[in-house]
């Protein structure tokens, strides 16, 4: 390999530093994608979910996903895979994980989209919580009130700009189960960055997060795994379980993790905010028609309080 590839996989900051410059601002791009193509499984994980248990597809998405990445890493290491080392942390963040993706999908057969979508608006100010347990990180002001006003526009867009459907959001059974999901991705951001102490280049490091994770899921559902008709399975599945592996499996857990060495945990999180955001785009170009005014100026206000934390310095 040369030189300048090496430099590649290998520059990033510290654990103990702040990235500065080109590195913070490939942190936010990376983040930006990272939710673009989380946002595009919500309906297809939505269309599969009757059809197959979450653990199920879920270890079969960590399987292709782990063959994706292996298959990364051997061209970025022309061959050399790196050994894990310390496996321990690697099966710290793959439960982390674990969990959240099997409550995602249980949350989704006892409830609605917009339900867990709402769940899921509280995992940025958590994280900015973990991020001062695990690392010290202490958000500005600025910071934090960037954080709610876009968690605001937020969860306006996710209700369709109803307030009474707002005001009637009751949590059930399902809302409570993602809410455990929601808190170990929280706790997943922040821990990135206390644990790759750099001795493995970052996409080996995303690599065995990935083994970690789908063997978790596998021992948490191998009952479920094995008593699925896999055969019969409608091809909505598959087409689910490929897009999950190769960009919301594979591809997110690389920017993840990228752009968790290069920012504070809040802003690393904050642009799940974006979803709705996207979902609303998506859904427009594809020609299933276009929000009212009223839930697209909630999307405006989700993206100018992401600009604003954006610019913000970091603590």
């Amino acid at each position: 390999m040369s030189q300048s590839a090496d430099i590649a996989l290998d520059a990033k900051p510290r654990a103990t530093t702040h990235a500065t410059g080109r590195q913070k601002l490939l942190g936010h791009l990376a983040m930006l994608l990272f939710t673009a193509l989380v946002s595009g499984s919500y309906s297809l994980g939505g269309m599969a979910a009757s059809h197959i248990g979450p653990a199920a597809i879920n270890a079969m998405r960590f399987v292709f996903g782990v063959v994706v990445m292996a298959a990364a890493v051997a061209v970025l290491t022309r061959g050399r895979i790196p050994a894990p080392r310390a496996p321990w942390r690697y099966l710290v963040l793959g439960a982390l994980m674990a969990v959240f993706f099997i409550t995602m999908f249980m949350a989704l057969r006892l409830t609605d989209p917009v339900s867990t979508g709402a769940v899921f608006t509280l995992m940025p100010l958590m994280s900015a919580v973990f991020g001062y347990l695990f690392l010290g990180q202490v958000p500005r002001g600025i910071v934090i009130a960037s954080l709610v006003f876009a968690g605001l526009g937020s969860i306006w867009v996710i209700f369709g700009g109803n307030l009474d459907a707002l005001l009637a959001f009751d949590l059930g059974r399902g809302e409570m189960i993602f809410f455990i999901g929601v808190v170990c991705h929280a706790a997943y951001a922040p821990l990135v960055r206390k644990l790759n102490d750099g001795r493995e280049p970052l996409a080996a490091f995303t690599l065995w997060t990935l083994v970690a994770t789908g063997l978790c899921i596998a021992l948490y559902g191998v009952s479920e795994i094995v008593q699925t008709d896999w055969q019969s399975l409608p091809a909505i599945v598959w087409v689910a379980i490929v897009y999950l592996a190769i960009f919301t499996t594979a591809g997110t857990t690389f920017l993840v993790q990228y752009a968790a060495m290069r920012l504070p945990a809040a802003k690393v999180l904050a642009y799940t905010y974006l979803s709705p955001c996207y979902i609303i785009l998506f859904e427009g170009l594809l020609g299933h028609g276009w929000v009212s005014p009223g839930v697209a100026l909630g999307a405006l206000v989700t993206v100018l309080g992401l600009v604003v934390m954006a610019a913000s310095r970091d603590s």
